[in-house]
This record gives structure tokens, sequence and C-alpha cells, in this order.
């Protein structure tokens, strides 16, 4: 990935990264509408990249209908993982109520124990995947909006091309979301300051990531 050491440095380096950041945090106060709005004034942040301006996006409350289509994907990503763990759950949930009325059946409380484990494992590696997936699915919607973002073949197979370009781009979003609860330690105001300075982060990750696809793609 190209200058990914760069990510958590780059935004103090705008001369009103402050003031922006502010304003973006303050906005995330807004339920729900705030996320959204968080999310594509990071996409304009990363639109700046793009053009070579290495500076934030104004910080106001204009990016609401750029940021709703991705954040309607991510959302239909994480219903997706939760109605699969949601399925063995229920069984393992119904089972353990029945065996609890009365002598329990040994197979079934085990049976019971093993669907509680699986979904646990799907609700865990389920999360990991669409955190490594989430480069592959900004730029998507950035590209080819709701439906883009949806195709899940293809966003899998930018995932799988270059492997490496992932695995760092998902290690650095994950970094990037333990700054983000730092916050909590400075309570209300702190943690929304933070999930801005977040989202900074992530649209210089994935710029990088884009840049690193690009410059390993065999020219035309």
């Amino acid at each position: 990935m190209e200058r990914a050491g760069d990510a958590f440095i780059w935004p103090v380096r705008d001369p009103q990264w402050f003031g922006k950041l502010a304003v973006i945090a303050l906005i995330l106060l807004i339920p729900v509408v705030g996320a959204i709005n968080g999310l594509g004034w990071m996409l304009a942040t990363l639109d700046r990249l793009r053009a070579g301006d290495e500076t934030l996006a104004p910080g106001n409350i204009s990016y609401i209908g750029r940021g709703a289509r991705l954040f309607a994907v991510q959302l239909a990503y994480t219903i997706g993982v939760g109605l699969i763990a949601l399925v063995l759950y229920l069984p393992a949930l119904l089972i353990a109520i029945s065996q609890g009325r009365g002598t329990g059946n040994t197979g079934l409380i085990v049976l019971s124990l093993f669907l509680n484990v699986l979904a646990f494992g799907v609700t865990t590696i389920g999360g990991l995947a669409l955190n490594f997936a989430t480069p592959a699915v900004v730029l998507a919607v950035d590209k080819g909006g709701i439906a883009g973002g949806l195709a899940v073949r293809g966003v899998v197979r930018r995932c799988l091309e270059k492997p490496t370009n992932t695995l760092i781009a998902g290690l650095m979003l994950i970094a990037a979301g333990f700054i983000s609860s730092l916050g909590a330690i400075a309570c209300g105001i702190g943690i929304l300051f933070t999930a801005a300075y977040a989202l900074s982060v992530q649209a210089w990750v994935f710029r990088s990531f884009e840049l690193g696809s690009e410059s390993r793609e065999p020219a035309s």
C-alpha cells in the first residue's frame, strides 16, 4: 500500500484540521444522520486525496446523500452476518429451553452448546471478514453505488487479488477503530472527536488500498 504509514499523521497537516474534525464530531452527536454524514465526509476527503489535495474536506452536514449509500451497504452486510448467526443461535436457544424443563438429553445439550459456539464463531469471523473487506466495499460503492457495493463476487475478487494489500488495510482499520475508542477516556465529545479523526485515517487507508491495487494491475 502506498504511503500507508502516513495514515495516522496526515490529518494534522491540514492547518484547519482541528476545526474540521470538531465540526464533524459535533455532527456525529445526531443519531444515525451524524454517522451517515461522517461516512460522506470521509468519501469527500477521499476525493481530495485522489486529486492530490492532502487536506480534509470542509466540516459540515452536506455529506448525508453521499454517505447514505455506503451506510446502506454496510448495514446490509452487517445484517447478513447477523442473520446467519441468528439461524444458528435460535435453534440452540430453543433446545436449551426445552431441555431445561426436565431431565435433559445429553446429546441435545451438546448440540445446543455446539450451535451456540458456532453462532459466536460466525459473528466473530464474519465481523473480521467484513473489516478486511471494507476497503473493497467502500471503493465498490463509490464507483458503482449500492449495486456495486452489494456485488459480493466483485468485492471478494478485489480482496483476493491483492491479499497483502487487503491484510495491511484491514489491520490499519482495526488500529483506526482502536484509536476511535480511546476518546471514551475523555468522555462524551472525546470519543466523537477521535471517531472523526478515525474517519480521516480511513480515507487515507482506502486511498492507499486503491493505489496499491492500481499499481499492480496489468497495463491494457
